[in-house]
């Protein structure tokens, strides 16, 4: 049986492994494939409509979607290193196998899977949309493969040479910093275009023109010449991918003889005590001094606060674009609200973080009270950092839109809907609980199989929030800011609503709630 064979069956006995006896990730997974199957469909059909588009606008739009399936392929594996075993050469370096052969292996372990068998097929509609001659057709076929190499070759030259790092602490701190940095970047142009600065399709013309001599470029450009510079452009292609192939060989060869990068010891800070302050010596201060700890110290903390921050900033700079004159009094009230909602999707697996510790906290809960006042504290913690982070983009976004009469009904809504999702987030806490992997990774959300299921978790929780809030959120939007007055008191209603009901719910099953978080990974 050849390597490459092997290492497919491999992945996917590990994939139907992650499966086996158990319900919810199976529904995850089958979530995670109709989610794939509907955005390859899609993706096909808009580069099959392309053929309705002019040659010279259907070729750039081609470039540039194959330059970014490029980019993409260069900095999401990145983001799952440590969730996936073949990623990661130290894995694999006990097989007796050669550098080369091992190669050829993790080449085909990247192909194998749903998403890669997705971007084929987004690809591959540029074979319907974009040649204008039986050359085309001809050239489009190879075209599209090498472009799908090309991809794979070049993460795992990335990945590889970076492994090392990635392994360290210091190493997943700033990828998770240049990640949040590459999402601001990728905005860039369309906060561009929203501000009136530039002619999109000039931009578009631009940015292919500098695209069009890279390897991607020059595939899609074979497809819609389909004569000899085609074939030409085809060879470059190819000679690209042995290269990059024969780097990551190199690369993988050192890697599986180079130690992980050291990195220095942490401290040990003294705690202040500020808690003990405020509150009385107990389980709810214990509580929310441990969320504290975690939140300081937990890069996957950092990168959903920092997130949920960079989130609100391209929503500000979208709205004061997009609105025609003074932006008004509705937008501070929305972004404050969107703040606090993407803050408060963070408790939507709340018990996961705690992963197999968290039987020492079930085994001091002697009735359903001990788990309200485990989640109360859970939410204290979060509300002392996000108050203070709502109240600032509450006083940003009502400076850029001119009311600055808007703030406090904006921290208002802000309060009121982050204690929607506190709510909502305690629900879907002991209702659909799942595995957060060990700290490999600062954006893992889930446990390899999971994906689907935190997803859908995280999705019906959006919903939830968002539907909550518009009682408050659209009034005072539309000028009756006397409603933001109540917003505070109904947020903590549905907060202790929440909490109750995920209390009632959480307490009969903890057993089951200590195994969903405590799954292998």
């Amino acid at each position: 049986m050849s390597t490459a064979l092997l290492f497919a069956r491999l992945k996917l006995r590990l994939l139907a492994g992650n499966l086996r006896g158990d319900v919810q990730r199976k529904i995850g997974f089958i979530f995670t494939l109709v989610l794939a199957f509907c955005l390859s469909m899609l993706g096909f059909f808009l580069m099959s409509l392309l053929r309705l588009a002019p040659d010279d606008v259907a070729a750039q739009l081609v470039i540039v979607s194959f330059s970014f399936f490029l980019i993409s392929w260069m900095i999401v594996p990145l983001l799952a290193f440590g969730l996936d075993d073949t990623l990661d050469p130290a894995r694999l370096s006990l097989f007796p196998l050669r550098t080369r052969e091992l190669a050829v292996g993790m080449f085909a372990a990247s192909a194998t899977g749903v998403w890669p068998l997705a971007m084929l097929i987004v690809t591959a509609g540029a074979l319907v949309g974009l040649p204008r001659s039986v050359g085309g057709v001809l050239l489009g076929v190879p075209a599209v493969l090498l472009v799908f190499a090309l991809c794979l070759v070049t993460s795992r030259l990335i990945t590889t040479a970076l492994s090392s790092a990635l392994r360290s602490r210091r190493g997943r701190d700033v990828l998770a910093v240049a990640a949040l940095g590459v999402v601001l970047l990728a905005q860039l142009p369309n906060l561009v275009m929203n501000q009136g600065l530039g002619d999109p399709a000039a931009m578009l013309a631009r940015l292919a023109g500098v695209l069009r001599w890279t390897p991607p470029g020059m595939a899609a450009h074979a497809i819609t010449d389909g004569g000899l510079a085609g074939v030409a452009e085809l060879v470059v292609v190819a000679l690209s991918v042995l290269v990059i192939g024969w780097l990551w060989i190199k690369a993988l060869n050192r890697a599986l003889v180079t130690p992980d990068v050291s990195t220095q010891a942490a401290s040990v800070r003294r705690e202040s005590g500020l808690i003990d302050r405020f509150l009385r010596d107990g389980p709810l201060a214990a509580v929310v001094t441990k969320e504290l700890k975690y939140i300081r110290r937990e890069p996957r903390f950092r990168v959903g606060w920092f997130s949920s921050i960079v989130v609100t900033v391209v929503l500000a700079f979208s709205f004061t674009g997009n609105s025609q004159g003074e932006p008004g009094a509705w937008m501070p009230v929305v972004l404050t609200s969107a703040a606090a909602l993407m803050i408060a999707l963070q408790s939507g697996n709340a018990f996961g973080i705690d992963g197999r510790s968290l039987w020492m906290n079930a085994m001091v809960f002697g009735d359903e009270r001990g788990l309200r006042t485990d989640l109360a504290g859970r939410h204290l913690a979060n509300a002392l950092i996000a108050a203070p982070l709502l109240v600032v983009v509450a006083v940003v976004a009502g400076i850029l839109a001119g009311t600055p009469e808007a703030i406090l009904p904006a921290v208002l809504a802000g309060l009121g809907a982050l204690g929607i999702g506190l709510g909502v987030g305690s629900v879907t806490s002991v209702t659909v609980p799942y595995t957060v992997p060990e700290r490999m990774n600062a954006f893992s959300g889930a446990a390899p199989g999971q994906g689907g299921q935190a997803f859908a978790s995280a999705f019906c929780a959006l919903i939830g929030i968002a539907l909550l809030s518009l009682p408050f959120v659209i009034p005072i939007a539309i000028g009756h800011l006397w409603v933001s007055a109540l917003a505070p008191f109904y947020g903590l209603g549905a907060e202790v609503l929440g909490r109750r009901l995920a209390a009632r719910i959480g307490f009969p099953r903890m057993p089951e709630l200590v195994t969903a978080v405590s799954k292998p990974t």
